[in-house]
């Protein structure tokens, strides 16, 4: 079997579950040292352990070396099966993170496959489950992938518990598809989730995000979830225009004030409504992959993040593209060329 040398150090845990994916669709095995090397707590964590395993399973690899606090492991694929599939972090790890592993192999798969995921929905530093559901899945439909998605129970951290799950369709090949402008502005909507905290805290944040953006303040769009599995603040913006719907995200985390959680996301939200890209900042990076395997595709975006570009890299060590980005009118634009 060929087999790629990795080294962790500078990519955290976007590139474990990226050559993950890219073993899985390619039949490339890998080795990695120094995984998350630069981290506060360097090696393995429960939600890339999960996606390790998760992975594993899907595509009858061998693994050696897997362990919570590992930083080295080897991974060797096998064949990918479609099929009814359950994973679960054990905590209050992204699940989202663990979908996205895995997904791009189901949907090379030759048979449908159901997979129930538990853990976080709502996590900082990863995709929430409303990202997945309105951004990241309607985009990959441009793509020819046919999925559905449910979420049946919030999970926030620390306390986790959420659960959701996603239906893939095989898909023979993929299309590959331009996200290069957002067509005619809908509507910039907000909506704060609260469990297990106080309803004012959320009202707090809709007025600073009414104030800066124009949204609806009523009270309406404020949702106590019950019943609360843990004490969970999500605060979250839509904005809808022809070509795509991108969905930003603020957390509430103890110390920081529900204005100052309405303020950053708002900064995050006016800077993409100031912009002309039709992609946001994390959409683009997810984007990446997926048109890779296409063989093909382009996205302008309003930065260049380093998950982008570390992520580029990585790539083009399991596939045979190239990548272009070259300042344009809306920020960047991004070309993966077979």
């Amino acid at each position: 079997m060929e087999m790629i040398e990795l080294d962790g150090t500078e990519g955290g845990g976007q590139l474990l579950r990226s050559a993950l994916t890219l073993s899985l669709c390619t039949g490339i095995g890998f080795s990695m040292s120094n995984i998350r090397g630069r981290r506060r707590r360097p090696g393995l964590m429960r939600q890339h352990l999960t996606a390790v395993n998760a992975a594993a399973s899907v595509g009858q690899a061998q693994v050696h070396g897997a362990a919570l606090g590992a930083t080295g492991l080897r991974f060797e694929p096998g064949t990918v099966r479609g099929g009814d599939y359950h994973f679960a972090t054990g905590s209050a790890g992204s699940a989202t993170l663990v979908l996205q592993t895995v997904l791009p192999a189901l949907w090379q798969a030759t048979l449908p496959s159901t997979l129930q995921l538990e853990g976080g929905t709502h996590n900082p530093l990863a995709p929430s489950a409303d990202f997945i559901a309105e951004s990241y899945l309607p985009a990959l439909a441009q793509m020819g992938v046919q999925t559905t998605f449910a979420l049946q129970q919030h999970g926030f951290y620390p306390a986790g518990g959420g659960r959701f799950e996603v239906q893939v369709k095989p898909c023979a090949a993929l299309q590959p598809c331009a996200l290069e402008t957002r067509g005619m502005p809908l509507s910039v909507e907000a909506g704060v989730l609260m469990s297990g905290l106080s309803g004012s805290i959320g009202l707090r944040e809709l007025q600073v995000l009414a104030d800066r953006l124009g949204v609806d303040a009523h009270p309406r769009h404020v949702q106590s979830l019950r019943p609360a599995i843990g004490p969970g603040n999500v605060a979250q913006v839509r904005v809808r225009h022809g070509a795509q719907v991108e969905v930003f995200t603020g957390h509430g985390e103890r110390g920081i004030s529900a204005e100052q959680v309405g303020a950053r996301l708002a900064d995050e939200v006016q800077q993409y409504l100031d912009g002309g890209a039709c992609v946001g900042e994390h959409l683009s990076d997810q984007l990446l992959l997926p048109m890779a395997l296409a063989g093909g595709g382009a996205f302008t975006t309003h930065v260049i993040s380093d998950h982008l570009t570390s992520n580029a890299r990585l790539i083009e060590k399991f596939l045979p593209v190239e990548f272009e980005w070259e300042q344009a009118d809306a920020g960047w634009r991004v070309e993966v060329h077979g």
